[in-house]
């Protein structure tokens, strides 16, 4: 049932392989909120600049209001320090106000980005085609839009302003430090330097570890995912151990790389605000004995002399510059995680869309006289073919009735092994053709061609005298009804499930599709009858309910043309009794293929195909077949 860990991680590396995706997310944000984050972006400067120019208020205070004060009495510097105090009040209001402003707006902007990402995730999702969803773990998928847009939730709202503000902070207090002293700055420059080597290898490595802890709680997922889905497979195989021991392989490795992730994640802030208090001393000594020995201070264009309140600013800045730093430390991890998720993100919503260049579409009709069909807005329960023709620009509306012809169809999944080889059939109106053959024959692949989940490598597939490659495939699958071997039935109640089928048809509508197949007793004595409340896939009914429900879904569509691929396989003997006499009724009058293994399905056929490895090798009539003695 599982598939090894190595074959998970390639399947969840395919959502990846978008490079440098912080360009495209930065797009991406300012696309949809350009006044809010030009307005963010104001902001957060105002704010650095506030929280960066305090050590200049603190040597002015100290060197023009305490030391003065100290020498000639408070009265003599009374002015000077209102004057200070008023304007650092002034500029730290307007430094809290640039943080609610900015804080605010980039809750929108977060929340605002993720929900336009997973609509257009979801977008893109319906949009792919049917290979997709057979060649990627579900629970991968559904990581993309838990896990994945988590991190770029962290990214876009905490990482990425704290990185602007911090190295803005930064800017100003380098050209405050150099406009107070080139020496105390070269101290601060090679400590500096020594903290950015570190959080490069340190940050680099824990940001390396996210991103594996990343793909690794995907594919734990999809494990899990696929564990719930086969539960009792599992159990009634005595599978328990084996599953312990297969999730302790995708759990060991999560495991490895959140462990390493931390270990150099929590290791770095420590180390950086050590060395930043080894800062704090070198810069209090070496101030200290430039004071005292009267040093010449060296400036770019600043003051002349260190000062106790030059040596005092120096220190607040020196404390600022160490803490910006660490936390800028701390966002590269996260940054790395958001830009994997970003990544997986755009792979999802990248992916190429299902392709479909048909022209030929659906059109509601009505009957002339003279027996032609022309289009109208009236629900007449006719429907024809619109084609337009592209050599001479006329339109042509052919009935819909429901022939199909197969003429030499070749097909394969993968491009290398054959599943169909030289198929030929056709359906005349309101016939019933049957498939039978061993699993694997390729009975299911042919009702998928038909409804073109996947296109034909060679050959032709007619409906109604169209190629089917020209009709559009939406237009295409509306004209067919499928009831599937595997019922799926949405939350929802029984009603809904059943609109399903057609979303404009009324309850009355429903409910005669639902005795059409013979469905109407059981839901009648549910607990609310139509009403109730269907959850995990109809778990709260039987499976030969749940296939009566999708049968009467199938029914309520009134298709011309019906797809049953297994449908009473999951109704016992007696339930199929009375199920068939709906199933008669639900075929008549409509082009009929079914698939199945059971001789009372088959046996009122107009046609059985008889497949073998691909290929039909016989056909006929039950009673053709049975004379023959051949495989049937």
């Amino acid at each position: 049932m599982a598939r090894s860990v190595n074959a998970r991680v390639e399947d969840s590396e395919k959502l990846e392989g978008i490079e440098r995706p912080f360009g495209r997310l930065m797009r991406y944000v300012f696309h949809h909120y350009p006044v809010r984050i030009t307005l963010t972006v104001v902001c957060i400067i105002l704010a650095a600049v506030a929280s960066a120019v305090g050590s200049i208020f603190m040597q002015q205070i100290v060197d023009n209001v305490v030391t003065p004060g100290l020498e000639s009495g408070f009265d003599a510097v009374r002015g000077t320090l209102v004057r200070l105090v008023v304007t650092m009040g002034i500029i730290f209001s307007a430094g809290v106000i640039g943080n609610f402003i900015y804080t605010r707006a980039m809750a929108i902007v977060t929340q605002g980005t993720l929900k336009h990402m997973r609509d257009d995730m979801f977008d893109s999702m319906e949009r792919l085609p049917l290979r997709f969803f057979d060649t990627h773990p579900h629970g991968a998928i559904m990581s993309t839009y838990t896990n994945d847009t988590d991190a770029i939730r962290q990214l876009i709202g905490q990482s990425i302003p704290t990185l602007i503000q911090s190295g803005l902070t930064i800017i100003v207090l380098i050209g405050t430090m150099l406009y107070y002293s080139v020496w105390l700055f070269l101290v601060v420059l090679v400590v500096g330097g020594l903290m950015a080597f570190l959080t490069g290898k340190l940050g680099g490595l824990s940001g390396r570890f996210m991103k594996a802890q990343q793909a690794a709680l995907a594919d734990e997922e999809g494990f899990i995912e696929e564990m719930m889905d086969g539960q009792k497979v599992v159990q009634v195989f005595n599978h328990e151990q084996d599953a312990k021991d297969q999730f302790l392989e995708y759990n060991q490795k999560l495991f490895d790389s959140s462990q390493k992730a931390n270990v150099y994640g929590n290791v770095l802030m420590p180390a950086l605000g050590n060395i930043g208090n080894i800062m704090y001393v070198v810069i209090a000594i070496v101030g200290g004995v430039m004071i005292l020995e009267q040093t010449p201070n060296v400036h770019l264009v600043g003051v002349d002399v260190i000062t106790v309140g030059v040596v005092v600013s120096f220190l607040g800045m020196v404390r600022n510059f160490s803490q910006t730093i660490g936390q800028m430390s701390m966002q590269v991890p996260m940054i790395a995680l958001g830009m994997a998720g970003a990544g997986r993100v755009f792979a999802l919503i990248d992916q190429e869309p299902e392709e479909d260049h048909g022209y030929v579409t659906l059109v509601r009709a009505r009957e002339l006289p003279d027996g032609s069909v022309e289009p109208t807005e009236e629900r007449t329960g006719i429907w024809a073919w619109r084609h337009p023709h592209q050599a001479d620009g006329t339109v042509t509306y052919t009935r819909l009735r429901g022939e199909l012809v197969m003429e030499d169809v070749d097909f394969s999944y993968d491009g290398e092994k054959q599943i169909l080889h030289d198929i030929s059939l056709w359906a005349k109106p309101g016939q019933k053709i049957a498939f039978v053959g061993a699993t694997g024959a390729g009975k299911t692949t042919i009702t998928n061609l038909i409804n073109r989940f996947y296109d034909i490598a060679d050959g032709k597939i007619r409906y109604d005298g169209i190629n089917i490659n020209k009709i559009r495939k939406s237009d295409l699958r509306r004209s067919l009804g499928v009831v599937l071997q595997d019922v799926k039935l949405f939350t929802g109640t029984v009603m809904d499930n059943i609109r399903y089928g057609r979303l404009d048809a009324t309850d009355e509508e429903c409910i005669e599709a639902a005795k059409l197949a013979n469905a109407d007793s059981f839901i009648r004595r549910l607990p609310e009858g139509y009403d109730t409340m269907l959850t995990g896939n109809g778990s709260n009914l039987s499976q030969g309910q749940a296939q009566l429900l999708s049968i009467a879904r199938a029914a309520v569509a009134d298709p011309p043309a019906m797809i049953l691929d297994e449908a009473t396989s999951s109704i016992d003997t007696r339930t199929e009794a009375l199920v068939q006499q709906g199933m008669d009724n639900l075929m008549e009058g409509r082009t009929v293929f079914v698939i199945a293994h059971r001789l009372s399905t088959v046996r009122n056929s107009d046609a059985i195909m008889v497949l073998e490895q691909g290929r039909i090798i016989e056909r006929g009539t039950h009673d053709d077949l049975i004379e023959q003695g051949g495989v049937y």
